[in-house]
């Protein structure tokens, strides 16, 4: 089992609100803008890691090359048709009272996602926080997850050590970042994989949804 954290980060997409299918969505749209042939499946599994990366890896699975420019267009072009889509995000199921709980107990926490800076306040409203959350986005770093780069900055922004930090997220990509920032590693299968697959990745702990991480925290009963 963990040690208590000194602190919790969580990444935003499918793990603090129910937007994957609204991602994959703009992701498949943006791919069929362009004519490049794409899954649900294949998208679904790529959701939470640097959309650059994500445009590389789908384009080059369908023969045809790709720069840094069209890998950026495709990323930005994703994002549009995602805000146009995320009208109405929903938190998922026992988010508000977990952050609730963290705030009581004075447990420092943030958000650090991949996603643009300008893709997440729709989201972020729609937890109807008291005051804005700390959070890292893709555009405070060069690479976004899986690189480790997010984390280790918001570990900065906290002033805490990584070790200490449970890192909270719902895909693969989230785990590996988290293995590699040296965090301990939260799985909640509320995405796009499986507890299994999460395990895999690298979570020390799996579980269904955010709330049962309530009994986990330092001043459960």
């Amino acid at each position: 089992m963990f040690k208590s954290p000194t602190a919790l980060l969580f990444d935003l997409d499918g793990t603090l609100v129910d937007t994957v299918e609204t991602r994959i969505a703009a992701w498949l749209q943006a791919f069929e803008e362009r004519g490049v042939p794409a899954s649900r499946a294949q998208v679904s599994r790529l959701i939470g890691s640097d959309g650059r990366r994500l445009a590389r890896v789908v384009v080059s699975a369908a023969g045809r090359p790709i720069d840094d420019q069209l890998a950026e267009d495709i990323d930005r072009r994703a994002g549009e048709i995602y805000d146009s889509l995320n009208a109405d995000p929903r938190p998922l199921l026992g988010v508000s009272r977990l952050l609730g709980a963290l705030e009581k107990q004075r447990i420092p926490w943030a958000i650090a996602t991949s996603s643009r800076r300008d893709q997440v306040g729709v989201s972020i409203a729609s937890l109807r926080l008291k005051q804005n959350p700390k959070v890292i986005d893709g555009s405070h770093v060069e690479r976004a997850k899986p690189a480790p780069d997010l984390l280790l900055l918001a570990a900065r922004e906290l002033g805490l050590d990584p070790s200490g930090i449970w890192y909270v997220g719902d895909s693969t990509w989230d785990m590996e970042a988290a293995k590699a920032a040296g965090m301990p590693a939260v799985g909640v299968a509320t995405g796009a994989v499986s507890a299994s697959d999460l395990a895999a990745a690298g979570a020390g702990l799996t579980v269904k949804n955010i709330e049962e991480l309530l009994a986990l925290l330092p001043g459960a009963r």
